[in-house]
Parts: C-alpha cells; structure tokens; sequence
C-alpha cells in the first residue's frame, strides 16, 4: 500500500513593524520604525536577511504606521534583488487600527494565513542566532508536550545594565518550562525581588535567572494566535506569557525558554540607550555576518575597512586634518571638514561636517548638516537636519527629521520635532526655534490609570543615550600592520581554497537533484559571507565554479558548447545574479582565462566559448575586447584574435549604418 504523501511545512515568519509605544520619538513620528537606519541599514533590512539566513519561506509583515512608506521601500528592494528577495516571500498586511501585538495577533488569526510553526519577532528585533534550530527545538518540545504552545529565546545579559529587555525567570532546569517571568523596568536600582512561595512548594526543582536580555523572539505553535483571539486582555506578549502561567491548567498550554550560546547575538532597538548599544556592536562586529562592509541584504562589498573598526564608503571627502578615532561607518557623498574629531559613531548618506568639530557617540542620519565648531555628544540627528554654527548637541538629545537649530545653541537631553504638535491633546510643547519645537509628554487620562498602566508607563519611560556602563572589547577583525588602508583586506589563500569547495559542492549538488537554482544564490552567499570573500572574488570562482561542472559531463570534449548550455540552462539563474555589470564580466572572462591555462578542452574551444556568451547576451562585446587586449598570454590572444577582429568588423559595419541612417 502507498504511504500518503506528506505535506512540506512552508515555514513562515511573522514580523511586528510596530513598536505600539513613544520610546523612539521623535523619529516614529514622521518615519516607520521599519526604516530606522542602524549602522546606516534601514532595521528592515537586518530582519529579512536574518529570517532569509534560516531559511523562511515566507513573511508576513503586520504594520500600522506608515504602511505607504513601508510597502514602497519592500517594493523597491524586491526590484533590486536585493538578497533577501531571493527565495523568500514578504506579505505586508496593514491595519491602523491596532494598537498593540495582541490586536495585530487577533487580526492574523482572522485571516486564517498562518497554517503552523511560526517564528514571531518585532522588526527591532537584530540577531544572528540559529533561528531554524529554534524552531526545531519548539517542534522536539512539541512531541514531548502537544501543550507547548510558545518557546522564547532569552540571552545572558551585561550584569547592571537594564535597558528595558532585561527579565527575570523561574523555569524547571531538566525540561526548560517557564514557571515564572517578570520584566526588569528600564535603569531600575532595585537589587532584591519577591518571588511568590508557592513556586517552590509546588515544583521540585526550580532555576531562577536573573537579568536576562529578551530580544522578543519566539516560536509558536498553531494554538497560539487562537489564545490570542480568545483572550482580549493579553494586549503584549508579556500579557500572553502571565495568562498561560496563571491559567497553565485551563488553557492547557505551557511555555519553554531556549537560552542563546555565549556566541549568538540579539538584542532589541526599543529605546535610544540599546539604539546606540546596538549600532556599537554591529561596527564591532559582534553580530557577523552582518556586518557594514558586507553590504547587508546587497551582493557587494560597500564599505572598505580600515583599522578601528572604521567603515568608509569609497565617495567621501576626508579633510587631511580630521580625525577618525575608530568605531565609525561614513556613507557615501558625505564630507568632513578640517580639524574635526569623530569617535563611536555613523554617519549618513550626504552629510556635511563643518570644521572644527567634536563627534563623540552621535549618529548622523542622511542628508544631515552640522556648522563649524559644533559639540556632538551622545544624540541622534535625524534626517536633513541643519544645525547652526558652534551648537552643542548633547546627553541624549534627539533632533526629529527637518529640524533646524541656529547658531550658538545648547540642547541637552531633550527630543525636538521640527513643527508645533498637530493635536490640542498633546502635552505641552516648548519652541526652541523656527523648526524647533520640544517632543510634548505622553498623555494619560485619569481614567484609565491603574497598577496596570503604571507598570506600562514604567517599561515604557523614555531611556535617552548615555555613557554605557561596559567597555566594548575590541573587534575580532583587525587587519594586519602592514595591510594598506588604500586596500580591501583578502582571504587567506586557504579560505579561497575552501570557498570555491564549497560552491562547487553546493553546485554539483543542486545540478544533480534539480532543485530550486535560486536557493543556491543564499548557500555562495552564506559561504561568502563565513569567508569574508570580497564581491568581485565571488564572480571568479562561481564562475569558476560552473566550468569545473562543466569539465564533468560526459561528452565535454566533443561538445563543449553544447555542454555549457546544458549547464547554463539550470545556472543561468546563479550565472546573471553575479556577472551584471562590466567588472562582473571581466571576472567571468579571467575565470575562463585561469582555467584555460590547467585545463586544454576550455584551451582550445575558449573563442567558441567565449563567442557563445556574447550571443546569449552573458558578456558584453566592450568587455571582450578590454579583456583580450590585457592578456599577457600570446598563444590565448592567437586562438581568440578571429573572434575579436570580427567583433570589432561588425561594430564598425554598426557605425556605418547608423551614419548612413
């Protein structure tokens, strides 16, 4: 008897574009969180390429402010391939209705879209941890206990730092079951907790941590959104975790922790002090392999490295007399004037800094412009902004998008919106300048007020930047004394070595079974990523990659051509993801030019070959002509000379007709 066929679980992701809170004003007040740039990266895009890493299939993206602005910057990378748009699927679903998770889990679990396993995280959510191994722990839980309706991931946070992530938990140490959870407020001193006597009576063995970083990343199984939908007042996923304690016997339901390795990263962006944490260890590196000069969600290379962790686009004008201290990343079309001094800190596309200056712990959104002899101490400023001459920026200010200070001006800890509140609810607003007006207070009605509320109102205080209480370690990438600063740090030959393995394994593999082409885009792309290979080094040895294949097949020698179409019809996907532009062809060309020099089937039918690529469009006639005249090999220009002559005959016969013409 046949067995029934078993249905593949699509893994699905659900992502909370939504912080439901005020803690990043004034920049949720004109922009989405989605878009707020870490380490100049939109958080959007450290998400996706996360969940794209661990194999999702597909995301959903629930969203309540600023859908437009969110649905036209997923569009506009989905356009440019970016990474993650390979193989993965990203739903926007909008409502401005809701007001916290559990209205957003309510409207999901309506839509009946959600048909398993999901991995559930915020959009301000950054990590590099393991997240399929995650869901694989859930699923082992789930044979044990068909009760397990959540598993969170937690991480062994910085002794004495509360950012507003940290929690306290009792769990059963031989299974994981969480038996208690509280939620530590952000900067409290409180040194001693109450813990309720009946967790130890009724449980034999009970672990209690403390000051554990939760990034809000879990896994759930099919029965929680429908607790969600049952359940009105489970407005947080601290909400849900209580009730299911409370009620573990009524709702029959248990939730598990699953404890990060030391060398897995996440944190959450949930206010301006773990902003600044978070952008300090992505320069640092602690979140590899995102990292700036890995070009995050691009197939480039966009920074170049320099020693202390300094990240420098290729277009930035650098006065000869400013400083660069270290822990920087200077985007493109940015410029710093004489004698200014910068430290731990980013800037943005199209910025100018004026001469003079002190940055210190300050990150710089696009299009911002600082004066002469400003102070920058520990603040934000937003996007086209234009602060005067002599300014002093300081101890957490936050300057919102459009906002201009005048000369001479001092703010210090203080969030500044560039317009007067639009609402006579607001709290109360002091003008600081024409497009300078101070962020108003939160405003809670009396009747709304309980222990509830204030217990709300105390996670959710505004945390502004500050002196950190740790010192960062030093980078693990520390390129070499005399490595040129002028130079793109390379692998070690070995690596070079292995990466091409291990293409060339990931390749052969995918030939034989037929399988998706494009899911071997994200396999190079993880490799080159684990061997810190440079963009222009992946084009060579994919390619280089594809003709050892191609020198396997049965019949190469008598039907080379005939063979690299066959290959190509399956590599075609992979081929026109890396060889795009110029430089990408010249690095498919010198790939065949390598392997003509050990192998003599691409020796003598390299003009065949190389003829076959132009038809097809795959390399360009300028290219092969750039090519042919810098190769040092007479006997590889003697075999190739027919084909470029006669390239070069029928541009000519071009050029004759469009001048008739």
């Amino acid at each position: 008897m046949n067995k029934p066929m078993e249905k593949k679980e699509v893994l699905q992701a659900i992502v909370i574009a939504d912080s439901y809170n005020e803690n990043m004003q004034p920049f949720t007040g004109t922009s989405p969180l989605a878009l707020l740039p870490i380490v100049n990266v939109p958080l959007v895009d450290y998400t996706l390429e996360t969940l794209c890493r661990n194999g999702v299939e597909e995301v959903i993206i629930f969203c309540s402010n600023h859908i437009g602005e969110v649905k036209q910057y997923i569009q506009k990378r989905q356009a440019e391939r970016c990474s993650w748009s390979v193989g993965m699927t990203v739903t926007i679903i909008s409502s401005t209705s809701c007001r916290c998770l559990g209205e957003a889990l309510r409207d999901l679990d309506a839509r009946h879209i959600i048909r398993g396993n999901v991995i559930l995280m915020g959009i301000d959510s950054i990590t590099n941890a393991n997240l399929a191994g995650l869901l694989e722990e859930h699923k082992r839980l789930l044979k044990v206990d068909a009760g397990a309706v959540m598993t969170i991931m937690l991480k062994d946070g910085v002794p004495g730092m509360r950012t507003g992530n940290e929690v306290m938990i009792a769990m059963e140490p031989s299974t994981r079951r969480l038996l208690y959870h509280q939620r530590l407020a952000p900067q409290q001193s409180k040194g001693s907790f109450e813990l309720p006597l009946e967790l130890f009576l009724i449980n034999r063995d009970v672990t209690v941590c403390h000051g554990l970083l939760d990034p809000q990343i879990a896994v759930c199984s099919h029965m929680a959104l429908p607790l969600f939908a049952d359940n009105f007042d489970f407005l947080t996923r601290d909400d849900f975790v209580r009730g299911v304690l409370i009620n573990e016997e009524i709702l029959n339901s248990r939730i598990y922790v699953s404890k990060l390795a030391r060398e897995e990263y996440a944190m959450r962006v949930n206010n301006w002090q773990s902003y600044q944490m978070v952008n300090l260890d992505v320069i640092n590196r602690w979140v590899y392999p995102l990292v700036p000069d890995m070009g995050i969600s691009q197939f480039l290379q966009y920074y170049k490295c320099y020693r202390n962790n300094i990240y420098r686009h290729g277009d930035v004008r650098l006065a000869r007399s400013s400083e660069l201290a270290g822990d920087l990343a200077i985007d493109r079309h940015s410029s710093i004037d004489e004698n200014t001094y910068l430290y731990q800190s980013t800037v943005g596309q199209n910025c100018t800094i004026g001469k003079g200056c002190r940055i210190n712990n300050s990150f710089l959104f696009e299009g911002a412009m600082i004066g002469d002899g400003c102070i920058l101490d520990h603040c934000v400023i937003g996007k086209s902004v234009a602060v005067g001459s002599n300014c002093q920026i300081r101890d957490g200010a936050v300057l919102g998008e459009g906002v201009e200070i005048p000369s001479g001006m001092k703010i210090v800890k203080t969030l500044v919106q560039a317009a007067p509140p639009d609402s006579e609810w607001a709290g109360a607003s002091k003008k600081l300048a024409d497009r300078a007006y101070t962020v108003p207070e939160e405003q809670c009605e009396d009747e709304y007020n309980s222990d509830d509320d204030d217990e709300v109102k105390l996670l959710n205080q505004p945390v502004f930047l500050g002196e950190l209480q740790r010192a960062y370690s030093p980078s693990i990438y520390q390129p070499s004394d005399d490595e040129s600063e002028s130079g793109e740090a390379s692998p070690v030959q070995e690596d070079e070595n292995i990466f091409l393995s291990e293409v060339v394994e990931s390749l052969k593999r995918g030939f034989g079974e037929q399988t998706n082409a494009e899911y071997l885009i994200l396999e190079i792309n993880s490799s080159r990523y684990a061997y810190n290979m440079a963009l222009s080094e992946v084009n060579f040895y994919v390619v280089k990659a594809i003709l050892q294949i191609l020198l396997l097949q049965e019949n190469v020698q008598s039907n080379t051509v005939g063979t690299l179409r066959k290959i190509l019809a399956y590599f075609g996907v992979v081929f026109k993801n890396y060889i795009r532009d110029k430089d990408a062809m010249l690095d498919c060309l010198k790939a065949f030019e390598e392997m003509s020099q050990s192998h003599d089937t691409i020796r003598q039918k390299i003009a065949q070959l190389v003829h076959y690529l132009y038809e097809n469009d795959l390399v360009r006639e300028e290219v092969i002509i750039e090519w042919y005249e810098g190769l040092e090999d007479e006997s590889l220009q003697k075999a190739l000379c027919k084909l470029v002559d006669w390239l070069n005959e029928s541009s000519d016969e071009e050029e004759d007709e469009d001048e008739s013409e």
